[in-house]
């Protein structure tokens, strides 16, 4: 299908994409376009203008700098994925890059686009929610920073304001005896998550210091699985007690269990735990 019409423009600054977005009302950012294109042409969006924001510089670019990996907005999930900062720095968030779509996909589709569209199939917002990462957005009032936990509010859905721009992804570089790892049910056909779990684990003596633990695909937003990560919390990490763990996912899923024709929300209940429990051995392996 082809989209409706719409005007197009391209911002060469984030001052200059504020000022499109507040002369034309309802229009939308465009980055690497994978997520935002394939809704236009269904129709199920229709912006009537779209700002396109791929050549800002200023949006581009990873650096790891003490403690904290910095991302720019435009950094491709390629790039996520072969970046040596990012895979020694956050190896969950590399892999998960490397899980997105095809390889075509990943060359252009960009982190902030991925998370700004937040689907919750993306596996990119359940890394990041997993990892507490933090998300940078500018508007015409200035600066402010936003907990990834807090920034996911629903199905496609987040906290930005429509006169935003998300200019970057703060991630926590991972520490000694800290390990993390994503797990995913692709569907077959797109790749989407059908389930996607990401673990962080901190051990020490075999024992479980601290965990957070993520899962997405299965409920409107990128979701923390409190429930397992107090059950992980001051354990000897073995077999058992990380499938003993894993098994509390569905208290922390809700009511809003997401079904469809290619997995229903029983089925995704009853698997999600299977890869719960592969994200938490993955990253308590890493973390030893």
């Amino acid at each position: 299908m082809n989209p409706a019409g719409f005007d197009y423009y391209r911002a060469k600054s984030v001052d200059e994409a504020h000022r499109l977005l507040k002369a034309h009302p309802g229009a939308k950012l465009l980055a690497g376009g994978h997520s935002l294109i394939p809704l236009m042409k269904l129709r199920l969006s229709r912006p009537p203008a779209v700002v396109d924001i791929g050549k800002v510089a200023e949006l581009s670019g990873i650096t790891l700098k003490g403690d904290t990996l910095r991302i720019g907005a435009l950094t491709t999930h390629a790039e996520l994925s072969s970046s040596a900062d990012v895979r020694k720095a956050a190896p969950a968030l590399a892999e998960a890059a490397a899980m997105v779509g095809d390889q075509a996909v990943r060359n252009r589709g960009t982190i902030g686009g991925n998370v700004a569209h937040a689907d919750p199939a993306s596996d990119l917002p359940t890394v990041l929610v997993a990892a507490d990462a933090r998300l940078v957005a500018i508007g015409p009032s200035g600066e402010r920073t936003i907990e990834a936990g807090k920034f996911f509010k629903g199905l496609m859905e987040t906290a930005l304001t429509e006169d935003e721009v998300l200019t970057t992804v703060l991630v926590p570089a991972v520490k000694a005896g800290e390990g993390t790892a994503y797990a995913k049910f692709s569907h077959p056909a797109s790749r989407y998550a059908v389930i996607g779990a990401a673990a962080s684990v901190t051990v020490r003596d075999g024992t479980c210091q601290s965990a957070r633990v993520a899962v997405g695909g299965l409920v409107p937003r990128a979701t923390r699985a409190s429930s397992v990560e107090s059950a992980l919390s001051g354990q000897k990490l073995s077999a058992e007690s990380i499938e003993k763990a894993a098994e509390k996912v569905g208290g922390d899923l809700g009511g809003d269990v997401l079904g469809d024709i290619y997995a229903s929300a029983d089925y995704r209940r009853a698997m999600a735990a299977v890869f719960v429990r592969r994200a938490i051995a993955a990253a308590a392996d890493r973390a030893r």
